[in-house]
């Protein structure tokens, strides 16, 4: 693979993938412009990690049917339609139909990872996933800040129209420069494809460890993000703009991620997820004792994305090193996980939130961290990747 190839990925990645967190730092904006509560506009996130959750176990299967090529385009197409639909939403309930939409459609850059796998050398798999990945974590946190900031400048709702813009100019760059897939059209059919899940699931040790991680550490960031808005205004009276900010500092785990993916090359992906839990911890230990001070808060947030993104990074090098030809249903096995995690984790600290505050927020992460710990141990991933994928 050129380098200009794996970069084009991995700014594509981030460009769609930036649609599923616009919401989290405007989510005072839309309660307020809406008549509804925290709550419910948490509910409202929850619904676009909901929604992307299905389109990763019912959509990214077909990039192991479809030319990829192609698919990654028609999606890109149909979540455009959903941030127009966004941008145009009069009320709560044509919103969360929109939300919903955003999420299900923006599984492209799910459909381009096991792509890039699928296109790198075995040896090199690893560092290009990382770069890659660390495009989708880019993503994540501009996103955070490209609303937070726009939303205290303009109303929200132009947001979802800038973005749409945007995603249209990267689709004229995918259809100009994106590789073509070789393979073309394979001779599947979609529900035997789809039925074949559960058994990938059962019978591959190691993509059962990956998705509970993924699943808890990915519900350990959103437990922070999906409540961080709220935790702002009420202990500092700061506003969107803060903390879509506070996004950027997640930039430590994007000039790492290629290190990662070295590292698991190299090294170990049992090591590496070992430090993902232990930073995430750490972060959260950090956000109890110390978050009502500014510092604790940029600190916590600084070692929460270096959780995260070790995780992400360990985890999809270790699904993409299982069976090239099934890459697509592994890792949409694993990304439904990650990301149902994600909802859980905006679901429960959304409640905990509003009845026992941060320190119950802190408590749900903990949860999380227990449960990943405990499939560290019991099922445990592999010490080194599958060559031979």
């Amino acid at each position: 693979m050129s380098r200009k190839t794996i970069l084009l990925m991995a700014v594509v990645t981030g460009v769609i993938v930036a649609n599923l967190n616009f919401i989290q730092p405007i989510e005072n904006l839309i309660a307020t412009d809406f008549g509804i509560s925290k709550a419910v506009v948490g509910m409202l996130a929850m619904i676009t990690q909901l929604g992307y959750a299905l389109g990763l176990l019912l959509i990214v299967p077909l990039g192991d049917i479809f030319n990829r090529y192609r698919l990654i385009q028609f999606m890109m197409i149909l979540s455009i339609i959903s941030l127009l639909l966004a941008f145009l939403s009069p009320n709560a309930t044509i919103f969360a139909i929109a939300t919903a939409l955003i999420g299900i459609t923006s599984v492209a850059p799910q459909i381009i990872i096991p792509y890039a796998g699928y296109l790198a050398p075995p040896l090199q798999r690893g560092k290009v996933l990382g770069i890659v990945l660390s495009g989708l974590l880019t993503g994540i946190l501009l996103s955070r800040s490209f609303s937070g900031l726009l939303g205290s400048i303009m109303p929200w709702q132009d947001i979802y129209l800038i973005a749409a813009g945007i995603d249209l100019i990267f689709l004229v760059i995918v259809n100009r420069f994106l590789p073509r897939d070789e393979r073309g059209h394979q001779d599947f059919r979609y529900w035997p494809v789809i039925k074949t899940l559960p058994k990938l699931f059962a019978s591959q040790k190691a993509l059962r460890s990956s998705a509970i991680n993924g699943f808890c550490m990915f519900g350990m960031s959103n437990v922070l993000w999906s409540t961080l808005a709220f935790y702002l205004a009420a202990q500092y009276n700061l506003g969107s703009n803060v903390a879509g900010l506070l996004g950027l500092l997640g930039i430590a785990g994007v000039l790492v991620a290629p290190w990662v993916g070295t590292l698991v090359d190299e090294r170990s992906p049992r090591l590496t997820i070992g430090l993902s839990m232990i930073f995430s911890g750490v972060a959260f230990v950090i956000f109890w004792l110390i978050g009502a001070w500014l510092i604790g808060l940029v600190i916590g947030i600084i070692l929460l994305d270096l959780g995260t993104q070790f995780s992400q990074v360990s985890n999809q090098a270790i699904v993409q090193s299982l069976n090239r030809k099934e890459s697509s249903r592994n890792n949409s096995i694993f990304m439904f996980s990650y990301f149902l995690g994600g909802s859980f984790g905006t679901l429960f600290a959304t409640w905990a939130w509003s009845h026992f505050g941060w320190i119950g927020v802190c408590l749900v992460a903990l949860v999380f961290l227990i449960i990943a710990i405990g499939d560290h141990f019991i099922i445990g991933e592999p010490e080194k990747l599958n060559r031979e994928a």
